[in-house]
Formats: structure tokens, C-alpha cells, sequence
């Protein structure tokens, strides 16, 4: 990981308009300095406040899920929110050196709440081997979407948590962010 982030970072300031280029690089230098077998998914994305457009790249990560703010704001309710899979745009990072990502493109409204987060979450599983699963994490993302983004963070959490009562088996991770203008 220290190393995909150091690439990251090192790469970053030369193709910040070109997605598809920075990821191509990052992987072409993932693959040199790391064994054959290491690999890692990635979802990378690029904001502009201006134009509320959020450019990414999903390299074999879990589906980021956007919860549209419209379409309970019309008279439906929370429950009835619209969510959008942001899906895997191309494979993991690391594997294969002759790599191509595409670069997927989504418009926010405000109110538009994104989730990304690690499969901690949603493998989480109970005693029976129930998994706390992507639905849930939608379901918890409808019920509380009225929260801060750090509230909200906090419910996926703790629903996971609760669902899961006994020891983590892997770490969760979630990054929660709101389109506010």
C-alpha cells in the first residue's frame, strides 16, 4: 500500500486532467516495484466544485454508491431514494502490465450523498455466516441520510457493528461525502 501511495502522489501533479493516464502509470510502476502476485483495488476520483462533476476510475473496488438527493426531495420518501452503482471502470492494479482503465464521469445535485467503502462493511458476517451485504449499507445510507456525513459514516458503522456484534475479521474503511452546492 505504501508503495501505491507513493506512486499515487508522485504521479498525481502531471495527469490531473488525464485519469486514464495517471492510473496507466501508477499500475505501470505498481507492477515494477512490487512481487508478481501483489495487487490492489483502487476507486480514484476527481471533483470540480464548479461544474459538480465527479470524474473516477474504479479499478476492481466495490461499486461506490451515490444516493441521489432529488428523488426523495419530490415528494417520495428517504427509503424511496434513487442509488446509482459507480461500478468498476477496469481491472485491480498491479497484475498485468499491459493495463487500459476508462474514466467514468457523474454529475452531482445537491444533496447527493457518495459512499465508498471497504468490503469490511459489507462482508462483515454474523455467527450464521450472514454477510451484512451492499443492501444494507444502501438501507443504512436511506435511513440516516438526513445525518452530517460524519453522522452518517458513524450509522454504517454501527449498523455494521451491531450486525456483527463478535470480532473483526478485516478492517472497515468508508469515505462519506455530500454535494452541498
Amino acid at each position: 500500500m505504501a508503495n501505491l501511495q507513493a506512486n499515487l502522489r508522485s504521479q498525481y501533479a502531471m495527469a490531473v486532467n488525464d485519469l486514464g493516464r495517471l492510473l496507466e502509470s501508477v499500475n505501470r510502476l505498481f507492477c515494477e516495484n512490487t512481487a508478481d502476485s501483489s495487487f490492489a483495488t483502487l476507486f480514484f476520483a476527481d471533483y470540480d466544485d464548479f461544474t459538480r462533476r465527479l470524474r473516477y476510475v474504479n479499478c476492481g473496488h466495490l461499486p461506490g454508491l451515490l444516493l441521489r438527493a432529488g428523488q426523495g426531495s419530490q415528494g417520495g420518501s428517504d427509503e424511496s431514494r434513487g442509488v446509482d452503482r459507480l461500478e468498476s471502470t477496469s481491472t485491480v492494479l498491479g497484475l498485468f502490465d499491459d493495463w487500459h482503465c476508462d474514466v467514468a464521469e457523474v454529475k452531482l445535485a445537491p444533496g447527493d450523498t457518495l459512499v465508498l467503502y471497504t468490503d469490511g462493511a459489507s462482508e462483515a458476517a454474523r455467527a450464521d455466516g450472514k454477510q451484512f451485504g451492499e443492501s444494507r449499507v444502501i438501507d443504512t445510507m436511506r435511513a440516516h441520510c438526513r445525518l452530517s456525513p460524519a453522522a452518517l459514516l458513524e450509522a454504517i458503522v454501527d449498523a455494521v457493528r451491531e450486525f456483527s456484534p463478535g470480532e473483526q475479521q478485516d478492517d472497515i474503511t468508508l469515505v462519506v461525502a455530500r454535494c452541498t452546492a
